[in-house]
């Protein structure tokens, strides 16, 4: 601030100087007359006096207003500058929060879907168990039905055969045989009938 002061009062003296020696080049270049160069000069010079009373009236007055609002203004660029470091920052540990919400949403995916195929497998599995068992008591079904039926039918041809034997037994005897013989043939009948049972 001292620095910028000094460096101020420094130009306004080199450019005062500056100012002083290119009047005395303009009066000593403007002819013999010494009155005219003499009023010019002192003209010049009350000019000269106004601008730089005009000057430091208005750096008096107006410096400080002016470093003010250079401080405010360079404080508000920093104030600016610091909210839009933290904002990049929130924006930037946003951006990892949500990579590592994906990451980790991808593990997650891939852990469903693994799960899906496990309990897939794990109920095909199950399905194949019980259409296995379905299978082998229809096929326990099937045979002591073939079974029942297979007696059943065994009984039936039994029922036959002996009813068929006797009315052909009973045929040939009402034709060929006497009492005798047809009782003798019953009991015979009768013992392998018994033999069959």
């Amino acid at each position: 601030m001292a620095g910028r002061r000094a460096h101020i009062w420094v130009t306004t003296t080199v450019t005062l100087l500056f100012v002083l020696l290119m009047a005395g080049a303009v009066c000593a270049a403007g002819g013999h007359d010494g009155a005219s160069a003499g009023a010019l000069l002192k003209d010049f010079l009350w000019r000269l006096l106004n601008f730089l009373v005009l000057f430091g009236l208005l750096y008096y007055f107006l410096a400080k207003p002016l470093r003010k609002g250079m401080a405010e203004r360079r404080e508000k660029v920093s104030k600016e500058l610091e909210e839009a470091k933290k904002v990049r920052d929130e924006a930037e540990a946003k951006f990892a929060e949500y990579e590592e919400k994906m990451a980790h949403a991808e593990a997650e995916v891939d852990k469903i879907y693994q799960n899906i195929r496990e309990e897939a497998k794990a109920e095909s599995e199950r399905i194949l168990q019980q259409a296995e068992q379905m299978a082998a008591k229809i096929k326990q079904d099937a045979e002591r039905i073939a079974g029942t039926e297979i007696a059943k039918a065994q009984n039936q041809l039994r029922d036959e055969a002996v009813q068929m034997a006797m009315e052909i037994a009973e045929d040939i005897l009402k034709k060929n045989i006497t009492r005798e013989d047809q009782a003798r043939l019953v009991e015979e009948y009768k013992q392998k009938v018994g033999e069959l049972n």
